[in-house]
């Protein structure tokens, strides 16, 4: 059974590349429209889905948007919320970039298992009956047919011995999501930070919300998980796929990926007939 929120959730943090403090609010709704955002700061309150069609760009964070805003760095929550089966909520943000608290997906997950629910009848999740791949050089995305959901992530940075090669998986039937993936925080290396800068991008970044790695190392040690780098890359995908609305019956692969492979193998599950839905 998917769940609905009873009461209101808040919190306020910066945004990992405007910088700007925003405040989201996670509020019930019962009418069964999914997730959704509204930018609470603008004229005539834009709504924007928490859909596969609402995504706008892909670059270092998942953007949702349409011709009146645009909401970025969506997938921690979005993660936090369809791990926990909150498959309706009315998401306010009074800026256009959500907080990246401490970089990850647990101080979400804290505050979320604090509100009470209702429940609602799930709706038919997908599930395909042959392999989807999709291919960008050595990177992948995949959806198998499975008998029940599971996460994969791969990841290798060959130049970063304190990463190298990772692997994790994660099944929402079997493991706890808040205590094995959500506490996995963002990270980045240390030779890309100022071009990075240059760019407009992590102006809210800080060794107090994100790893960073150097080639002689970690800079701000110690880690959650040995492996979790791993880890975070697929609470990122959980976030994307969590796009469709529910997870789909499919072991989903990926390695060495990005938002914008994970969400191109989204937009493909999001494509598939009623047939290969149960």
């Amino acid at each position: 059974m998917s769940k609905t929120l009873k009461n209101t959730v808040e919190l306020s943090g910066v945004g990992l590349h405007s910088g700007v403090t925003t405040t989201v609010r996670l509020l019930p709704d019962d009418r069964n429209w999914g997730r959704y955002f509204v930018r609470v700061d603008l004229p005539d309150k834009p709504v924007i889905r928490a859909t596969v069609d609402s995504v706008s760009q892909t670059t270092l964070s998942t953007e949702l948007g349409n011709a009146e805003a645009k909401v970025r760095t969506v997938e921690h929550l979005l993660a936090a919320l369809a791990a926990n089966n909150i498959a309706n909520a009315r998401i306010e943000v009074d800026n256009a970039e959500l907080p990246l608290l401490d970089g990850s997906a647990k101080i979400w997950t804290e505050a979320i298992a604090k509100a009470e629910f209702s429940t609602t009848a799930s709706t038919e999740a997908i599930a395909p009956s042959e392999p989807i791949w999709i291919r960008e050089g050595d990177a992948f995305v995949a959806a198998l047919p499975a008998i029940e959901t599971r996460f994969t992530y791969g990841i290798d940075f060959a130049d970063y011995p304190a990463i190298a090669n990772q692997w994790h998986s994660w099944s929402p039937g079997e493991n706890n999501f808040n205590t094995e993936i959500a506490p996995a925080r963002t990270f980045g290396f240390a030779e890309q930070i100022a071009q990075l800068q240059q760019a407009g991008l992590i102006a809210g970044g800080s060794l107090d919300n994100a790893l960073v790695c150097s080639q002689d190392g970690w800079v701000n040690p110690p880690l959650r998980f040995t492996n979790e780098p791993a880890r975070h890359k697929l609470l990122d995908l959980v976030g994307d796929i969590s796009l469709l609305g529910q997870f789909p019956q499919a072991h989903i692969i990926a390695y060495k990926a990005s938002h914008k492979l994970h969400v191109r193998l989204a937009k493909e599950l999001a494509l598939l007939p009623n047939g290969d839905r149960c």
